[in-house]
């Protein structure tokens, strides 16, 4: 595929993340997009005659074309949608951006991801919080991701790196800045182990508007998110919201009820909207990523339960092969949507044929 096109077409104005999936879907191609009359376009999903016109005239390719010499200038990687290295968690987002620009060293589909989020007004009791529990999970090999702010961002970024622990810091701009520019020693710091990580193309300032988009890729990136310390409104409430809306695990330290920085937290423990975490133990447990005992030799498949339909066949066969897997992972592999796979497991749950574990993972009865 072409570069140009690509960035070209996350540069539209009018055209979002969901729009040029759909896009993307309608005409196979970025530069079938880009061929594509006015008429032509005007027949995709969302796309009227005003914005189709939009698209036709291409006033953005100039900017597409610079954006590309700035990325080859300064070897920044761009991660396009159907590429291998795409965070396959994210992909699964339907917001997910078509493209990402990336500066470091990571692959994001090998290891276990949690992000980390919460005040910028961090306490002692939050920094604490924060540092003992990304130490607790340096033997699972994780990679930490936050939003390289201020607060609890910041803290957990450094304790990823004092543990020699890949962190990812996503940004709320471009490439080509900082922010906050005292930040930009640590940032440097983890492009040797981890990375600076963005939708944005370089000139994009920090705008307010910005951070919420942010956000949803900390929040699509991770397995989980933990809010260490947050108030009742503002950023670390918003990831939280938006990785329960990707059907992701949520956990919260809860805090004293007279502290304004953990009546957030406090919050969404009460409202069911995360588990309560005291430590890295009840990380490891939830996620049901404790170390497991090597085995001998390959486990034996047993015979098929009676009655299951040829979807819930393909399920049965694919768990054990793996021993067990997430709802994410086994909608990537079998490349069902969530909606369809979520009533056959619980079909397959209810008829006694998998069992669910912590952290939405699943493996069938022995």
């Amino acid at each position: 595929m072409n570069l140009i096109h690509q960035i070209a077409l996350t540069m539209i104005p009018g055209v979002g993340p969901r729009l040029a999936r759909h896009l993307l879907a309608h005409f196979g191609s970025t530069e079938e997009i880009f061929r594509a009359s006015i008429r032509e376009l005007s027949k995709a999903s969302g796309i009227g005659p005003i914005l189709a016109k939009i698209i036709y005239d291409k006033a953005y390719m100039q900017r597409a074309e610079r954006e590309c010499s700035f990325v080859e200038k300064h070897n920044i990687q761009t991660i396009w949608l159907t590429d291998s290295a795409y965070p396959q968690r994210l992909e699964a987002c339907d917001d997910g951006p078509p493209l990402l620009y990336f500066k470091g060293d990571t692959n994001f589909n090998d290891q276990h991801i949690v992000s980390v989020v919460g005040t910028r007004n961090s306490t002692a009791y939050g920094k604490k919080l924060c540092e003992d529990l990304i130490a607790g999970i340096k033997e699972i090999n994780p990679i930490v991701v936050s939003g390289l702010a201020y607060g609890i961002d910041v803290i957990a970024h450094r304790a990823a790196l004092q543990n020699h622990i890949p962190t990812i810091g996503v940004v709320a701009h471009g490439l080509d800045r900082i922010y906050p520019p005292m930040h930009r020693d640590i940032a440097e710091q983890m492009l040797h182990t981890g990375g600076l990580l963005t939708e944005f193309p370089s000139g994009t300032k920090p705008d307010r508007m910005n951070f919420p988009m942010r956000n949803r890729i900390i929040a699509g990136l991770a397995d989980i998110t933990i809010v260490v310390e947050a108030g009742i409104k503002g950023g670390a409430l918003i990831t939280a919201e938006m990785a329960n809306g990707y059907h992701r695990d949520v956990g919260a330290f809860p805090g004293s009820v007279n502290q304004p920085y953990s009546e957030g937290c406090n919050y969404l423990i009460k409202t069911n909207r995360a588990h309560l975490i005291r430590n890295a133990d009840d990380l490891l447990y939830l996620m049901n990523w404790q170390k497991q005992q090597s085995k001998a030799s390959a486990p034996q498949l047993s015979l098929l339960p009676p009655d299951l339909n040829p979807d819930e066949e393909k399920v049965f066969h694919y768990l054990r092969q793996v021993e067990q897997a997430s709802v994410d992972q086994i909608a990537i592999n079998l490349d069902w949507p969530q909606s369809k796979l979520a009533m056959i497991l619980l079909e397959m749950e209810m008829n006694n044929v998998v069992i669910s574990l912590p952290g939405k993972i699943y493996k069938t009865v022995s």
